[in-house]
């Protein structure tokens, strides 16, 4: 499963980079209007640091304004993905662009019928939103691994993106349930990392190397 980063901050995506495990990157309108600067200036220096997908979401709710706003924004780099939200009109632009050889991410899907529809329409990537809908009692997860299932059944190429993770353990059940892709915000792809044991075994292997290291200067002291 590929993991993307779910930010806009330029720091945080070098700082994800410079680790080897990460592969795109998710962006929205919030997250963009959050750096205060001009949003082609981030998105460009995005496409700078990560060769994988970079998603930049359409800001318009009519199919041809959305067509025209994705079709720009796909020329700023080749690793642009335009991101179209799950309504009628984001499926007309979805199949417009997807035609014309832009990779598209249907985003805000939240049911397998919206899942499947996104497939028809030609996306590149369809965004479950997971922790909205656990939030109200449904199992965001079930949408994942139906529509893994679907998309297989009928060889449809569209990769299930899983968003709105919230924690570690999302990202694992996306994983088991054959999610392509998990998007994380930075701060929980940074808890993949952490484990107790893991930082309880290597303070005492650093302090018995310390310890070996004293030793030999005290005995090299003595010669």
């Amino acid at each position: 499963m590929k993991i993307f980063v779910d930010t806009a901050s330029v720091k945080e995506i070098r700082d994800a980079q410079s680790w080897g495990i990460l592969d795109g990157v998710t962006t929205n309108p919030t997250l963009l209007a959050g750096e205060g600067q001009d949003p082609r200036r981030v998105v460009d220096q995005i496409c700078a640091i990560v060769s994988g997908p970079v998603n930049v979401e359409v800001t318009t709710l009519a199919a041809d304004e959305m067509v025209k706003e994705g079709a720009e924004a796909a020329s700023w780099a080749p690793n642009i993905v335009v991101k179209l939200p799950m309504i009628k009109e984001g499926l007309k632009a979805v199949k417009v662009l997807s035609d014309r050889g832009v990779r598209t991410n249907v985003t805000l899907c939240f049911s397998v019928p919206q899942a499947l529809l996104a497939a028809k329409a030609g996306a590149a990537y369809v965004s479950p939103f997971l922790g909205r809908l656990d939030d109200i009692g449904h199992d965001g997860m079930e949408v994942v691994r139906q529509a893994v299932e679907i998309y297989r059944t009928y060889g449809y190429t569209t990769q299930v993106l899983a968003a709105s993770i919230r924690h570690p353990r999302h990202i694992v059940e996306a994983a088991r349930a054959g999610a392509h892709v998990a998007t994380a915000p930075f701060a929980v792809i940074e808890q993949l990392f952490k484990h107790p044991l893991t930082d309880i075994g290597l303070d005492r292997f650093m302090d018995d190397w310390r310890k070996l290291q004293k030793a030999l200067e005290a005995a090299q002291a003595r010669v």
